[in-house]
């Protein structure tokens, strides 16, 4: 994966946005003000994202590159090493889950808003 594919996947998820509310290297991805994905600009090497904390142990056991969250509250996120063992289409498919879990947190004001 590329930072121009992530980029481009996560502005198709219906009202993603993208913000660098933490310097100019750090570029976020947010649903309804909430953060699901981030990753560094300057170097892209791993992505951060949300996942279920009852299949975090299970994802780090299963993937050398899925490491705790860097930065982040390790009982809810994650770290994925792109271009590692982790293939394209189940880094999506996480990314997706992530943006999924943003979601269902939100208000159902918000959520109705996002779903039309």
């Amino acid at each position: 994966m590329q930072l121009e594919d992530l980029i481009d996947f996560c502005l198709t998820l219906p009202s993603a946005e993208t913000s660098m509310p933490f310097d100019e290297h750090t570029l976020v991805f947010k649903l309804g003000g909430k953060v699901f994905c981030l990753c560094s600009l300057n170097n892209f090497i791993s992505i951060n994202i949300k996942h279920p904390s009852e299949e975090l142990v299970e994802l780090t056991e299963k993937y050398q590159a899925v490491l705790p969250g860097y930065h982040m509250n390790k009982k809810h996120w994650v770290t994925i090493m792109v271009n590692q063992d982790v293939s394209d289409k189940k880094l999506y498919r996480l990314i997706h889950q992530s943006y999924e879990l943003v979601f269902s947190k939100l208000n159902k004001k918000t959520q109705n808003e996002i779903t039309g």
